[in-house]
């Protein structure tokens, strides 16, 4: 598949492992015609079988590491995974918790990482156009 055809039109995919929502609310924002992620060509299916880029939140805990990973394994490929917040990059403060399995990059492979607490929309945008270069071959 060439990659700059993909380049052209991304489809997202939002996956959440138990976030507190502050992020998901961000991506939400990054969405609206105030910041306009579709002027890059991206748009939020509802199907990980038609995502090109999976957007993960939260820290996944015992109940939604086994989920994340099937939702990878359905994902078309190829399927890049972006890390948004820092609990998805890290577990950010709940990395001493009980339920907590591991970080995000030790259950499925991640290409980005937008760290914050929550990022705000134009680190988001700024993620998703350094993908596109690294998909179209730049550095």
């Amino acid at each position: 598949m060439n990659p700059k055809h993909i380049t052209k039109s991304l489809f997202v995919f939002h996956a959440a492992t138990s976030p507190c929502n502050n992020c998901d609310i961000e991506i939400l924002d990054t969405l609206t015609p105030r910041y306009d992620l579709e002027r890059f060509g991206i748009q939020l299916v509802g199907s990980p079988r038609h995502a090109d880029i999976l957007l993960v939140t939260g820290v996944p805990n015992k109940k939604t590491a086994p989920r994340i990973k099937k939702l990878y394994a359905a994902a078309a490929k190829p399927c890049f995974v972006v890390a948004i917040g820092a609990c998805a990059c890290g577990l950010g403060v709940f990395h001493d918790s009980y339920n907590v399995v591991s970080p995000l990059d030790k259950i499925i492979p991640v290409d980005a990482y937008v760290p914050g607490c929550p990022p705000k929309p134009e680190a988001m945008i700024a993620a998703m156009a350094k993908l596109i270069k690294k998909l179209e071959g730049g550095k």
